[in-house]
């Protein structure tokens, strides 16, 4: 072939001049030969396989237990009482509540590998196996990310109370009631709220993956100033691990008695009195507590630690519960529509004992609250702004206090006390 190409080329003749061309497209034939096969190996990456799994999201349904939930995916009563055995080893299933998430994991071939089930806003129920393996059962915390923030608002004619105003800045009922609860010995959320007021304040929030807010951590610190008067708090943690809020002077911002029973936003519409004209009785005789409106069923809770003395029906009084704390203290909450503890038990400051209601002598839902000292009725709005607060910081820790509390206010408007202000 080489020699009848050379002998051509020798010919001055139409293939001399056309054989350049010739060579030309066979080289090019040659560059492009491969083509079809990398055509080929780009078409095998692109191929779209089948998922191994499939993965399903839903609500409990109301009435619905686990093995109903696992019955439905097809399992056998075997296979359903075996990962109902290994679930309630670590998590009791008669807990699980209607509406609440869960997710199912199943392969190709419809074979169940996972169930979770959220218990709470922090931990899910996992039962799940590989292959052919046993099911394996853990309670575990529900991964989140943390990060303070700051939280603004104002008392005025559009948010007239602490609910309003926090839910106009976008925030939940759990911040207002830690909110309340912090300043709960120095205001009285039902009577002292004046348009003006003001309250900032720093939180931990919580999300989940994906951005999703997942509630709030503790309240860092916090300001309000209501009617011209600034309060300040911290939260501070000791060495025994125990956290809680103290003022910029490093005094306890819980006090003997909390300023109310009631979380907040209640109105007084009877104060305490030796001749008030009953609404029912139709006669001028004692008030000897304060009078909240409040919703039925909102939570009543004891104003200090102390002792039920008794729980229970006291004729017109309507269901009542009594409670003796120390320092010559009694305190007792009437007309409640249900009552949360009994006769001699134990109870802490904050405690739920009862619920507003109308039962005994009432015209509509309230609370009436009275408290006495020594066995003498006293006004409790006045007796509670002269409790003394709990224990400050101690003396060794005040130097680790200073430091904490100016690093927490340092994002707040008006920078803290300084340091030389402090005892």
């Amino acid at each position: 072939m080489v020699a009848c190409a050379r002998s051509a080329l020798r010919r001055d003749g139409p293939l001399q001049r056309l054989l350049p061309l010739l060579i030309v497209s066979g080289l090019a034939s040659a560059c492009v030969a491969p083509a079809p096969a990398a055509s080929a190996r780009a078409a095998a990456r692109d191929v779209v396989l089948a998922a191994e799994t499939t993965n399903v999201s839903a609500h409990v349904a109301a009435g619905a237990t686990v093995a109903s939930l696992l019955r439905e995916q097809g399992m056998t009563p075997l296979e359903v009482a075996d990962v109902i055995g290994r679930a309630a080893a670590v998590f009791d299933l008669r807990k699980v509540r209607a509406w609440q998430p869960y997710r199912l994991k199943r392969s190709i071939g419809g074979v169940l590998r996972r169930f979770e089930y959220e218990i709470d806003g922090d931990r899910f129920l996992r039962v799940s196996r590989e292959d052919q393996a046993e099911w394996v059962a853990a309670v575990l915390p529900i991964p989140k990310t943390r990060r303070v923030e700051m939280v603004r608002g104002a008392i005025d004619r559009s948010a007239p109370s602490l609910v309003a105003a926090l839910d106009a800045a976008g925030e939940t009922i759990d911040l207002t009631l830690a909110l309340a609860e912090i300043f709960s010995g120095e205001i009285d959320f039902s009577t002292e709220l004046q348009p003006g007021d003001r309250f900032e304040l720093a939180v931990e929030k919580q999300f989940r993956e994906g951005g999703a807010f997942a509630g709030y951590g503790p309240i860092l610190a916090a300001e309000f100033n209501n009617v011209g008067r600034r309060i300040r708090a911290v939260r501070f943690g000791g060495p025994d691990g125990t956290a809680g809020y103290f003022d910029e002077r490093g005094v306890s911002m819980r006090r003997f008695f909390l300023a109310s029973p009631l979380k907040f936003q209640p109105v007084v519409t009877s104060g305490f009195s030796r001749s008030r004209f009953h609404p029912i009785l139709r006669e001028y005789r004692a008030h000897l507590g304060v009078d909240y409106r409040a919703p039925a069923g909102a939570p009543v809770v004891a104003v200090a630690d102390g002792t039920v003395v008794s729980a229970g029906t006291s004729g017109g009084s309507g269901r009542m519960v009594h409670l003796r704390h120390a320092n010559g203290f009694e305190s007792e909450y009437l007309h409640l529509s249900a009552i949360a503890v009994r006769a001699g038990v134990r109870v802490r400051q904050g405690d739920l004992i009862g619920r507003v209601g109308a039962s005994g002598l009432a015209t509509g839902p309230h609370l009436d609250y009275r408290l006495k000292r020594n066995g003498a009725f006293i006004n409790p709005l006045t007796a509670h702004r002269a409790m003394p607060p709990a224990e400050p910081v101690p003396a060794a820790q005040m130097a680790a206090f200073i430091t904490e509390r100016d690093r927490a206010f340092a994002a707040f408007s008006v920078p803290a006390v300084t340091r030389a202000s402090n005892p």
